[in-house]
């Protein structure tokens, strides 16, 4: 199928669910449509608009066949479309945005997933400005997959929730926006250009556990779980550039007994900034026992990330290979 060659974009709606679009019970595909366009006129000015729904869930329910799900959709239909908005509920919405970065790499063409704290039928709805600033960059042409809100567009895999009062639900820590959309839309000179062939890939395995390290961690107990599940990968959230206990509880211990059955772990930090293992003595700990280091990867990309390792490739040298590889910007510049 031909490329859209119209002088008006295409842009193709996708409602997963979410705040945005809480009225109806059950929403449909046209009382939905109907609603947005006349809720928000203006879009239709951006580009010509088609609206599916694609599942409509609390943001909470969604995940890895979710996601699959929905990346299909989109695959199916980049042929006919110049961009993709994704309404979603913001809970979950940065996992989601990682995902379809790992699942579409290299689409080369504008996959923006936005939604909202109030409902669209809301008053002070803060949904009406998010959804005409994800359609109109949409229109842009940037090959990225990113999330659109309150004024900034941040790149998907960078993205993480930060609060769940303001309308500035999410930040991008120690990466810049993509775009500013203020009286005019500012888009960060330099874009990563989109070099290498799409690649399609939408598969993910939910067999991933993340844990958080704190004061007490139960290392024994866990190892014990561990060892004895059908787990396959573990995300582990440090302090720091990558510090864990070592001296009761030994969690180094702990990731040495993962590794031996078979598990690779991921250590992301829970602060801002990128992990390095062999700083201090209990971070090379984590190293000496086989963990791979996350660099500045957040919980939503660590998380998708090793799902999609896991789901992709079945040899062990090739997950970390991938883990190890910044696929689309994950670990940071």
């Amino acid at each position: 199928m031909k490329e859209n060659s119209s002088a008006r974009p295409r842009v193709l709606v996708l409602h997963t669910g979410g705040t945005l679009g809480m009225r109806g019970k059950p929403l449909k595909p046209d009382a939905f449509s109907t609603a947005l366009t006349e809720a928000v006129p203006e879009i239709n000015e951006l580009a010509d608009l088609e609206v599916r729904i694609v599942f409509n869930l609390d943001s909470s329910d969604i995940g890895p066949t979710h996601w699959t799900q929905l990346a299909a959709e989109i695959d199916k239909s980049r042929h006919d479309f110049d961009g993709f908005v994704v309404v979603h509920g913001t809970d979950t919405m940065a996992y989601t945005a990682c995902a379809l970065s790992f699942a579409l790499l290299h689409l080369g063409k504008p996959v923006i997933l936005t939604g909202a704290q109030r409902p669209l039928a809301s008053v002070r709805t803060d949904a009406r400005r998010n959804l005409v600033d994800a359609v109109e960059v949409a229109t842009s042409g940037l090959g990225v997959v990113g999330i659109c809100f309150d004024g900034l567009l941040l790149r998907g895999v960078r993205t993480t929730k930060s609060n769940v009062n303001d309308y500035r639900a999410f930040e991008s820590p120690g990466a810049e926006p993509v775009a500013r959309l203020g009286v005019d839309v500012v888009y960060a000179p330099h874009q990563p250009p989109v070099s290498s062939a799409y690649v399609f890939r939408p598969e993910f395995d939910p067999r991933v556990m993340a844990l958080h390290v704190a004061p007490g961690f139960p290392s024994e107990l866990l190892a014990e779980l561990v060892e004895e599940s059908d787990l396959k990968g573990l995300v582990l959230a440090a302090y720091g550039l990558g510090t864990v206990p070592t001296a009761g509880p030994d969690v180094g211990a702990f990731v040495e007994r993962a590794v031996g059955a078979g598990l690779d772990v991921l250590v992301i930090t829970q602060s801002a900034g990128k992990v390095d293992l062999s700083r201090y003595p209990n971070g090379r700990a984590l190293k000496e026992a086989g963990a791979i280091a996350g660099g500045e990867m957040t919980i939503e990309a660590a998380v998708t990330k090793m799902m999609h390792a896991v789901a992709q490739f079945p040899q062990a040298r090739d997950r970390q290979a991938y883990l190890l590889a910044n696929v689309c910007g994950e670990l940071g510049d």
